[in-house]
């Protein structure tokens, strides 16, 4: 069945990965989300996810260098923004679900029980009423100078920043697993004790992508620390830990990466997030064993936790 936007539309789609008939479980963001506001998928978002969730887009015009994503339909990214979509909500007169980013992730995605697409920054405005025409309008404008395209807003800063000041470590409990400090970062960085994410929507997508199968360590780690992330801020030396995120759809597109380094290390790797602005894979061998690379591998941690302790570890 033809879809009624343009062929440009088209074909940004499917070099982002999209394609006819695609569906994903959208169960992993909808937990993530709830777990950090009062967020509750209704049927127009969970269809639009299902087909589109995952899928990014790099900006236009190309910069090489930095190759900047214009739009990502990760809902993730607004994470603790449920008062800012509530008030979003209340502008737009109908319940809004974040899909997504545009604008180089300056302004968020919310779609409307009805399956009206809207862009969320310090306003609220209507792409379109239906998916399909939303997107056209969403890739053209994403593709030109346009009044709609800001590349370069300042966002907001991370909710992480602001409760690292306010968590605090879980008393005895960290000593049973590892530091005071750790504890702390992670429960700022989204993490708490008997934690449960389901994970099939990476697994989904991974497996769509790459042929990546879960193993039983992989799926063990990200039930409890998957969407954990402390994010980098500027001026780098204003961060007393280096930036990280345990999210896998970050091997998206780094397949032979991937498998690659697990042939350097002689043992097989499932992605579980990345550390450094980007600039390494964390990855996790079938023992529980965690790794790091890029061009060349070494290994973390012996383990889950240990590796928790090295990334949450303070660099100065």
């Amino acid at each position: 069945m033809t879809r009624p936007w343009s062929p440009r539309t088209e074909g940004v789609l499917r070099r982002a990965g999209w394609q006819p008939g695609r569906s994903v479980p959208t169960a992993t963001w909808e937990a993530v989300l709830r777990e950090r506001g009062a967020f509750e998928a209704h049927d127009a978002a969970r269809r639009f996810l299902a087909e589109f969730g995952g899928l990014v887009t790099h900006g236009w015009p190309a910069d090489t260098s930095r190759k900047p994503t214009a739009i990502g339909f990760d809902p993730l990214a607004a994470e603790w923004q449920d008062e800012r979509f509530a008030r979003a909500s209340r502008e737009a007169g109908t319940p809004l679900y974040p899909v997504g980013t545009a604008d180089e992730g300056a302004g968020l995605l919310g779609m409307s029980d009805g399956g009206a697409l809207h862009l969320v920054r310090d306003r609220v405005e209507l792409l379109a009423t239906a998916t399909d025409q939303a997107l056209d309008r969403l890739v053209e404008s994403q593709g030109a100078w346009s009044a709609l395209w800001r590349p370069g807003i300042p966002g907001a800063e991370h909710p992480f920043w602001r409760r690292i000041h306010t968590v605090r470590a879980g008393g005895g409990f960290a000593g049973r697993r590892w530091s005071e400090e750790t504890d702390r970062v992670l429960r700022a960085a989204g993490w708490f004790p008997d934690r449960s994410v389901p994970t099939e929507t990476w697994e989904s997508i991974l497996f769509q992508v790459g042929g990546f199968e879960m193993h039983d360590a992989a799926r063990r780690f990200l039930t409890d620390f998957g969407a954990v992330r402390v994010p980098y801020r500027d001026p780098w030396d204003a961060m007393p830990w280096r930036d990280f995120s345990l999210d896998p759809l970050l091997a998206f597109w780094d397949v032979e990466i991937i498998e690659d380094l697990a042939e350097q290390a002689d043992v097989d790797l499932y992605p579980i997030g990345m550390r450094g602005r980007r600039h390494t894979h964390l990855m996790m061998a079938a023992d529980g064993s965690v790794y790091e690379g890029m061009d060349q591998v070494w290994l973390l941690a012996p383990t889950p936790d240990r590796a928790m302790e090295h990334l949450t570890r303070q660099i100065r």
